[in-house]
């Protein structure tokens, strides 16, 4: 097996354990039996588990770097929130394990936490922030709102939404063909809110 094929396949055999079963739920040699590799070359590779886990830690949160992406497009705030919304939603139907290792970090984090998680969620806030301030100067939001408070609860809103999809499959479909219709209704949340106008 080349090199850089080898390093791969035990990211790919790790990155499902360590989902499912937290990274001291998870033995070397349980993933070298599943990457049909000698365990030795955890050690090779990696230095070890610990090495091991933070590479798929970096492989799960290098799809946030698109955030700042956004940042540089030539759009009005509100469109940027959209496009993020967007990215959001498709970045967890693509990365099926990214919200296990999100949320076991947050709630019983390991040394990877401070290196890896924490930078890459406060690069993404720290964005947020820059739209809605952005927007604030344009008039385009209304005053007196917090740009973290409002970062966070747009975050939180789509993050919750995935979240809880195992407890509310069986009152809402939460399949991809109902993307659009989520992002619809996500925004119009966000930009309008949930009450009345005039009440």
């Amino acid at each position: 097996m080349a090199e850089n094929d080898c390093r791969t396949t035990l990211i790919a055999a790790a990155t499902p354990l360590f989902a499912e079963r937290g990274f001291n739920g998870v033995s070397v040699r349980e993933i070298a039996g599943v990457a049909c590799v000698n365990v030795s070359m955890i050690s090779y590779y990696f230095g070890g588990k610990e090495g091991l886990y933070a590479a798929v830690l970096n492989e799960q949160f290098a799809v946030f770097k698109g955030v700042a992406e956004i940042a540089l497009l030539k759009a009005d705030p509100l469109k940027k929130f959209e496009l993020y919304v967007r990215g959001t939603v498709a970045r967890y139907r693509r990365n099926p394990y990214l919200l296990r290792f999100y949320t076991s970090e947050l709630t019983n984090p390991t040394p990877c936490f401070a290196t890896i998680v924490k930078p890459a969620i406060q690069g993404v806030v720290k964005t947020l922030q820059e739209f809605f301030t952005d927007g604030l100067s344009h008039h385009e939001f209304r005053e007196g709102l917090d740009p973290t408070d409002t970062a966070l609860a747009l975050a939180g809103m789509i993050n919750f939404y995935f979240l809880v999809e195992p407890a509310t499959g069986e009152l809402v479909d939460h399949s991809p063909r109902r993307d659009e219709e989520l992002i619809r209704h996500i925004m119009d949340i966000f930009a309008n809110g949930a009450l009345k106008q005039g009440k």
